[in-house]
């Protein structure tokens, strides 16, 4: 498999093109009928942005998701991640830019039942033969001690709140160093207050200039991102820049505390 080359395309702050899709469209036939999931979306997103993606349901947000995430290709347009051309690729060739320019975390965590919280952080490098499993496991504590939870590394799921366990599902995305982090609903099962907690995280991680990608139906989260796409019908209906970004720790701290039983 050739290199992934480098993006030379930044924007006028000198940031990377992370994310590129160029008149994206995705049909599927259901039948004799040929259903429009997306119906030709363009946006970039540069290194270093949070960006929250919105949409009621049917509104072409999952299938959006998949083409993110290199899941899924286009039917037609283009898809460039971190400057790596997607839509003829293979699909081992896409697992493997997957691995490496992508961190996922899920709406229900998606660990491994049954194994401590560092070796579920070290899943996305047994694939990497960068990694020997010394590196593995000096990667895997240090991604927990980011988030917060190196003091239970070697707790397992049923030990952990969801709170935790969310913790755990960041390391890992966080683990390979990826270009851009995909979230898909990632609080949706969460608390308030838990909810805030990795909010302010995903805060302190776009501070650090990492680049996110936060999928929902909460309109209240976009609130919290630096910019928000709106989508409807398998089309943008809008690409706002959030000029008045809402604090999750001062919203955290507002909350009443939770009362003993």
């Amino acid at each position: 498999m050739a290199e992934f080359k480098e993006n030379t395309n930044v924007d006028e702050r000198g940031r990377k093109c992370i994310i590129e899709l160029q008149n994206v469209k995705r049909e599927f036939h259901v039948g004799s009928e040929i259903v429009k999931a997306l119906r030709g979306v363009s946006f970039k997103i540069h290194e270093g942005e949070f960006v929250t993606i919105m949409g009621t349901s049917g509104s072409g947000k999952s299938t959006l998701l998949n083409q993110l995430g290199c899941l899924d290709t286009p039917t037609s347009g283009e898809y460039f991640l971190d400057g790596v051309p997607v839509r003829k690729m293979k699909r081992r060739e896409r697992a493997v830019l997957r691995n490496r320019k992508i961190g996922f975390i899920f709406q229900n965590y998606n660990l491994l039942a049954k194994t401590t919280a560092v070796e579920n952080v070290e899943l996305p490098l047994m694939y990497n033969k960068n990694y020997n499993s010394t590196q593995r496991r000096q990667a895997a504590v240090k991604a927990l001690q980011q988030v917060g939870l190196g003091d239970r590394l070697e707790h397992k799921s049923n030990q952990m709140s969801g709170g935790q366990m969310q913790r755990v599902a960041i390391a890992r995305a966080l683990v390979n160093n990826p270009a851009v982090i995909l979230a898909d609903e990632a609080t949706g099962n969460l608390d308030t207050r838990t909810s805030f907690e990795i909010l302010c995280l995903f805060q302190e991680l776009h501070r650090q200039g990492r680049t996110i990608i936060f999928v929902t139906h909460n309109p209240e989260i976009a609130q919290y991102s630096s910019r928000n796409i709106m989508l409807t019908d398998g089309q943008i209906r809008s690409d706002v820049v959030n000029e008045n970004i809402l604090s999750a720790k001062e919203a955290l701290d507002a909350l009443p505390l939770p009362q003993d039983d």
